[in-house]
């Protein structure tokens, strides 16, 4: 069995988390390359392995070990790092967004048939065991036919608002995860979208035309449905919750504590709050999908949450985001 050598750009804390987990927790892997980087991500590099440095991701790739890359760089550089790895015939691991331009996705989608390359998106929630489990449910039968999905994602605390800026908003460095979970488990394709917002925090969000608030409904061509409700901040921690509710029951996930130690007094009862943040709550989830797309490359397997899966949430984004500017329900066949 052959040796999948990945080269990175961007050490970001996703690339940095992608670096780790290939070396530490795939056997069939290793990081040989990685490229862009900045004096203090180059000394972290050479603190953990012996690895190329590139100066640029163009040279990186023509690197004849490097088999796959990880493109963990901002949103507005994925497009030109996906042509290039494309063109080079790598296959291709890409953080989500693929990218804010529905044209821009659609063309790559175009040059990554025609190159025919593996590529996977980066929805790490769908390798999330508790998700894996409602999912097998939904699979088997054991719930029925999905009727109401509720996915509750709330953050501790807003990210900054300099990444806010050109993050292209909550909907789409945010919900997007939630959008392509609500489509996973439902297996059915969205109809039409509705979202409503506001700014309850720091009102330069609102200035910058962003929100931290929102609940967007999503109608199904079988007519089931989903809501979804995002907050940016949450004064009790990560607030990651998912059911779905079917003709024959309902299978749902709560969110992971620390631990299960609990006070019962007078006062109530008191836990501990949320699992950290997001790569804390979803550590393993971020192990098991590099694991699956070494697999995937591995044994010439075809990959689920391809190109399309980022076209797909890309598409309901951009529309909660006309609904929510426009305040009516957004058909998904309409021009964006």
């Amino acid at each position: 069995m052959r040796t999948i050598g990945f080269g990175i750009v961007g050490l970001g804390r996703i690339g940095k988390i992608h670096f780790d987990n290939i070396n530490r927790h795939c056997k069939d892997a290793n990081v040989v390359a990685v490229s862009n980087l900045n004096s203090r991500n180059k000394e972290w590099v050479n603190n953990r392995a012996e690895v190329k440095i590139y100066e640029s991701f163009e040279k990186m790739v023509l690197d004849p070990l490097v088999n796959a890359v990880v493109i963990s760089s901002p949103t507005s550089m994925h497009s030109k790092h996906i042509k290039t790895a494309s063109q080079a015939g790598k296959a291709i691991f890409c953080e989500k967004p693929v990218d804010l331009s529905l044209d821009k996705v659609k063309e790559l989608e175009h040059i990554i048939k025609i190159n025919n390359v593996p590529f996977m998106v980066g929805f790490n929630r769908r390798f999330d065991n508790s998700i894996l489990k409602i999912k097998k449910a939904i699979d088997k039968g054991v719930i029925g036919s999905p009727q109401i999905i509720r996915i509750t994602s709330r953050d501790p605390d807003p990210p900054s608002i300099d990444y806010m800026k050109t993050s292209g908003g909550l909907f789409l460095d945010m919900a997007i995860h939630d959008f392509d979970m609500a489509c996973y488990l439902n297996k059915q394709k969205v109809k039409t979208v509705y979202a409503s917002g506001n700014v309850f925090g720091a009102p330069e969000i609102k200035k910058i035309g962003d929100i931290d608030t929102a609940v967007t409904t999503l109608t199904f061509e079988n007519g089931s449905l989903a809501t979804i409700d995002n907050s940016r901040k949450a004064a009790y921690g990560y607030d990651q919750r998912v059911e779905v509710f079917g003709n024959l029951g309902m299978s749902a996930s709560k969110n992971q504590l620390p631990d299960n130690h609990y006070i019962a007094n007078s006062d109530g009862i008191h836990t501990a709050r949320p699992l950290g943040f997001f790569l804390e709550r979803y550590a393993d989830s971020f192990i098991a999908i590099i694991q699956e797309f070494i697999f995937c490359l591995l044994k010439q397997k075809k990959i689920n949450n391809g190109i399309e899966a980022g076209l797909n949430a890309l598409l309901i984004a951009l529309a909660a985001k006309k609904s929510l500017n426009e305040k009516r329900a957004i058909n998904l066949d309409e021009d964006f």
